[in-house]
């Protein structure tokens, strides 16, 4: 991980946008095992690096295309936590006035363009949304978030099909976290690199270090500027793992079949715990310096709780709102 060559307070952004998610998501992990969430949700718990390094390379105005698995997306963009919250919890105030909830959770205000639990569906929204920046000629940039499992849809590759041959705007990044639900993409897809599959379509295909928040921004940083200059779009596969099954519901069994050991000897490459371990043996960085992010992380998340708990649920009339016939 290079910390040496970042400005501290790069190092400590990071830092507080990982850990934000990471508290957030096992507030949310809390919630289900209480009873208080309706359905289910998919935790973004271990591939906290992925976000954060792909949105710190982003500007205000630039586009997303989310995953079931969103949450980390809205938290990097800097989306409101309190009503990140209530949206979980179906309550008046969230995103979506609670109709959403967790799979489909957005915030349009941070160009979030909405997470989505159709697999591959957000690939061609986004590039709709490249498009559209090609279109009004903007300075624009749509990046599409997707797992592994995605890439064997047909969205993936009808989308990098016309990205290519109309070189929009977007950078496409591959959440590789090995499982489709239960299925292991090693086993349905002959290829050690999914980002192999670029040379198909006559663009960059990289593979970066998803636990390494340093080596994402590096490599999204500059798909990102060369999509920005017009020279078409880019697939960053970021390699990753998460620490709960598909959903919050699912005990993962299945990832010890091939080895018992997996989870642990990927749960040591936890890109918070590795970024401030980083840090501070380097001394770019102090122990205390750390701790008063945790502590204030610690309370914006409590008072999001709280805010979520206390907030009501829409009236019955709002379900006949925002409804197109």
């Amino acid at each position: 991980m290079n910390v040496k060559d970042y400005p501290k307070n790069q190092l400590l952004e990071f830092y507080e946008t990982m850990y934000e998610m990471r508290r957030f998501e096992e507030e949310v992990f809390e919630f289900y095992k209480q009873g208080l969430m309706p359905g289910l949700a998919h935790l973004y718990l271990g591939e906290e690096a992925i976000a954060t390094g792909v949105c710190a390379a982003l500007e205000k105005d630039d586009y997303i295309g989310s995953t079931h698995r969103g949450h980390g997306h809205l938290v990097a963009r800097g989306a409101d936590i309190k009503r990140m919250m209530a949206e979980i919890l179906g309550k008046k105030d969230g995103y979506s006035k609670g109709k959403g909830g967790s799979m489909h959770i957005m915030a349009l205000d941070k160009g979030i363009l909405g997470a989505n639990g159709i697999v591959g569906a957000e690939i061609p929204i986004a590039t709709g949304a490249a498009y559209s920046i090609k279109c009004r000629g903007t300075n624009q940039v749509a990046i599409s978030f997707f797992g592994e499992a995605a890439s064997n849809q047909g969205t993936f590759h009808e989308s990098l099909n016309m990205a290519s041959a109309w070189k929009l705007p977007i950078v496409y990044i591959i959440e590789n976290n090995l499982y489709g639900i239960s299925v292991d993409i090693r086993d349905v897809t002959n290829v050690v690199d999914i980002a192999d599959r670029a040379s198909a379509y006559g663009i960059p295909g990289v593979v970066a270090n998803g636990m390494d928040v340093t080596e994402v921004y590096e490599k999204a940083k500059e798909a990102i500027e060369r999509a920005r200059k017009g020279e078409g779009p880019t697939l960053i596969e970021c390699k990753t793992y998460r620490w709960q099954g598909h959903h919050v519901g699912d005990p993962a069994t299945y990832r010890a079949r091939k080895d018992p050991d997996e989870k642990a000897k990927w749960m040591e490459k936890c890109p918070v715990k590795c970024l401030k371990e980083a840090a501070v043996s380097e001394k770019v960085l102090s122990k205390k310096q750390f701790t008063q992010i945790e502590s204030k992380i610690e309370e914006e998340i409590r008072e999001a709780v709280k805010f979520a708990k206390d907030n009501p649920y829409p009236d019955v009339q709002e379900s006949y709102t925002d409804v197109f016939e």
